[in-house]
């Protein structure tokens, strides 16, 4: 009877000796989608280590880390990924994060940033997407966009739950600074809907719900690349564009910080680097060969940023002044 017990206890033993941990990735929807990187990225990281990988995709980033904030210490959540430095710091101020402990000295990246929580691991430029065969007049700055004929319209991103809608509103700021309210009330009667995510945005623009919807210089590389389509471009801006770089973190409260952290090191592979381009649809930051498509976009010449304690400082007030302006 004891032998018997004691080979029970070993056959257990082994079992969870040898069971693969899970670890568990909150993101936005796109990222995690069939269509999106998560399943290259799975197969590649899983081949390398012995666990399983799974994503869970929601709405946005933001929507992602207020989960994680809701659930607590109870999150399943080992790695938040594609908050991006505009909203970074205030993640951070949560406490729920542990510094990454990698050296991000040598990444490819178009504007300097360095963090102990967070680490980068792809980048854009936001961008007004249209239809060469729809729209004919394409304006080439905020006031041209502003000015356009009354039944003109665009699709944005509510920045209170999207990284994008929020880029958006820190590009406004970042040129008309006190009068960007002002530039907001003007250009509201041209705002068709303000969603709650990317995804739900760029699907009514490609239905033809609007002439324009709030996406990145990157976006017209997958029409080309996966669809052989040369007519959904990006509108570049005179006064510049502003950037994303989108960036991941490890939870304090994860189980396997240590393989949280080997899945963050991952993320500046070659590896990664090549799936990026053609699957997230934008920029790696591990220096990379693009795809030949990627020469034709628009190649904005510096990347417009705000610094990330500024952003946490003023976005409130940012917010706050752009639903006054688009309300009235």
């Amino acid at each position: 009877m004891i032998k018997t017990l004691q080979l029970l206890l070993l056959l257990t033993l082994t079992v969870f000796a040898t069971e693969k941990p899970t670890l568990t990735i909150y993101t936005y929807d796109a990222f995690a989608a069939s269509w999106g990187p998560a399943p290259k990225i799975k197969k590649a990281f899983e081949k390398e280590h012995n666990c399983t990988l799974k994503f869970v995709g929601l709405s946005s980033s933001i929507g992602a880390l207020r989960k994680i904030q809701l659930e607590d210490k109870r999150t399943k959540a080992d790695v938040l990924l594609g908050l991006d430095t505009s909203i970074a710091q205030v993640a951070k101020k949560t406490g729920l994060f542990v510094a990454h402990e990698l050296n991000t000295s040598k990444l490819d990246l178009p504007a300097p940033y360095n963090d102990d929580t967070f680490t980068p691991f792809d980048y854009s430029f936001f961008a007004f997407v249209y239809n060469t065969d729809k729209l004919k007049n394409v304006p080439d700055s905020f006031e041209a966009l502003a000015n356009m004929p009354k039944e003109f319209k665009i699709v944005i991103q509510d920045p209170r739950s999207s990284t994008a809608g929020l880029g958006l509103l820190l590009w406004v700021k970042s040129i008309y600074g006190d009068k960007a309210g002002e530039y907001w009330k003007r250009l509201a009667p041209h705002i068709l809907t303000i969603t709650k995510g990317w995804s739900e945005a760029y699907g009514l623009f490609l239905k033809g719900e609007a002439d324009m919807v709030l996406s990145y210089t990157t976006s017209p590389a997958y029409h080309i690349i996966d669809e052989n389509r040369t007519d959904i471009k990006a509108a570049a801006f005179k006064e510049g564009h502003y950037g994303q770089i989108e960036v991941a973190s490890v939870l304090k409260s994860s189980k396997h910080q240590a393989l949280a952290k080997q899945f963050l090191a991952f993320l500046h592979t070659q590896t990664f680097a090549d799936i990026i381009p053609t699957a997230n649809w934008a920029y790696p930051v591990v220096k990379s060969t693009l795809p030949k498509a990627y020469e034709t976009l628009v190649h904005p010449k510096e990347m417009i940023l705000m610094d990330g304690k500024t952003v946490q400082r003023e976005r409130k007030a940012i917010i706050n002044e752009w639903l006054e302006a688009i309300q009235k």
